[in-house]
This record gives C-alpha cells, structure tokens and sequence, in this order.
C-alpha cells in the first residue's frame, strides 16, 4: 500500500530539516512525499534541495493559504492513502507510517483512521497539551469533538467523491472536511491508539484575538455547512474542550 505523504510550508527554514529527518526515519516504505511550498523568500527552497532526494514531487508557487496547498498536493498524489505532515511538526517515532499502513491492510473496509497528538514548545520541545483521541460517534462530533487533524489518514478515493479542502473556512477549512467526511457523509474511520505526531505550538488560527474570533466564526459556518443542530452551543463546548489537554 502506498502512501502519499504532503507537507506544506511557507518561509519554514527554522523548523522544516527536523520535519524532513522525521520523515526520512520512517521505516515503511513505499511512501510518496509531496512538498508544496508557497513561494519561500528565506532558506526553506535551499533546506528543499538539500533533501530533494527524498522528496517524490516539489512545487514552488504562490497559493492562497495552507488549505490551498494541500488542495494541490492531494490531486498529485497517487496513493492509496494521504496523510500530511506540518512543516514544523515531527513523527512521534520512526514506526507511525508503518503502523498506519498495516491498520489499512489489516482492515481494507475503513478508510480513514486518526490518532494522538502532542502538542510541543516551538524551543524547548516539551509537551504543552496533549490531544488523546477515542473512537468517534455522531454523539460526539455534535459535541465539539474532532480528531487530532495532523494524525488522520484518508483514502485518496473519499476527495475524489466527497471533495477536498473548502478554502472559504479560513483556518477552520480541516474542521469542515472533518464534518463533511465523519458527520454528513459517515466515512468509516477509526482510532488507532497511540502517539502520532508532535506538533509545534503557535498555529494560524492561534496568533491574535482576531485571529481567534475568526476561527470561532468559521467553526460556527461549518458546524452550519453540515447540518449539526445547535452549532453556536456546539462550537463553544469544542473550544472549552481544549482545556481538558492541559
């Protein structure tokens, strides 16, 4: 089973080796790996070709934003299954993308799976929250609840037939494909127990009060899209959930 592997980055030169090392300590490999970058201006396009033979396809263009990037690597991906790792973020061990691959073989009938997430000092690398998942139910996702998006796997053919990133969501664009996926259209997904990414603290929609306001307000329209009842009660229990990471 091949898996194709996107990473988007944008002027990521302080953090971008060490996403590349993780990568190539991976174990499994029949593995494609996509970087698409934004139009760098710093040393993220130099950091590109010093790796370039290890990375399948590479773009450099301007886009509209990370969900757009990650629009155009899933139509050049030719996996069986996507999956994507930040640009500043890490594989919590060198075994994630072989113990994802054997859950998809093991079980041909899901076609996703997600698992847990810690979240990391950008510096010092400790561990500042910690995102364990469960195995989901409509239930919770009417409660606010989502999966750990740096950890989830999909198969290629569920953006062929239920469509990929809206990029009218803002940061809230994974959330929506989320809904849209698990809630409207009932993929079969599941969770598969364990440590998958450690993810550097600091993310877009983390960066100022406006910044936040916008991304409550996008929460709110893709609880909406989808249909979920009470979307302002369910938006307010997903943000107080967080505090449960801590």
């Amino acid at each position: 089973m091949k898996i194709s592997l996107i990473t988007v980055v944008y002027n990521g030169e302080t953090f971008l080796q060490e996403c590349f090392d993780s990568v190539k300590a991976q174990t499994y490999a029949n593995v494609e790996y996509l970087v698409i970058d934004g139009g760098s201006t710093d040393r993220t396009l130099d950091i590109i070709q010093e790796n370039r033979s290890a990375i399948d396809y590479f773009v450099s263009e301007k886009d509209k934003g990370l969900y757009d990037a990650l629009n155009k690597g899933i139509k050049r991906a030719t996996g069986e299954v996507i999956g994507i790792l930040n640009a500043d973020d890490l594989f919590a061990d060198a075994n994630v993308l072989a113990t994802v691959a054997q859950a998809f073989i093991g079980q041909p009938e899901i076609e996703g799976l997600y698992g847990d997430l810690n979240y990391i000092h950008p510096a010092a690398q400790q561990i500042v929250r910690t995102w364990k998942s469960h195995q989901h139910t409509p239930a919770n996702l009417k409660n606010g609840w989502m999966p750990a998006h740096p950890t989830l796997y999909l198969k290629r053919s569920l953006f062929e037939k239920n469509g990929d990133y809206a990029l009218d969501f803002g940061t809230a664009a994974d959330y929506e494909l989320i809904l849209r996926y698990f809630y409207t259209h009932k993929i079969k997904a599941v969770y598969l127990p364990g440590l998958m990414v450690n993810m550097r603290t600091g993310g877009l929609s983390n960066q100022s009060l406006m910044s936040r306001i916008a991304a409550f307000v996008n929460d709110y329209k893709a609880l909406k899209r989808n249909r979920i009842p009470y979307p302002l009660f369910v938006v307010m229990k997903k943000k107080l959930s967080k505090l449960s990471q801590f």
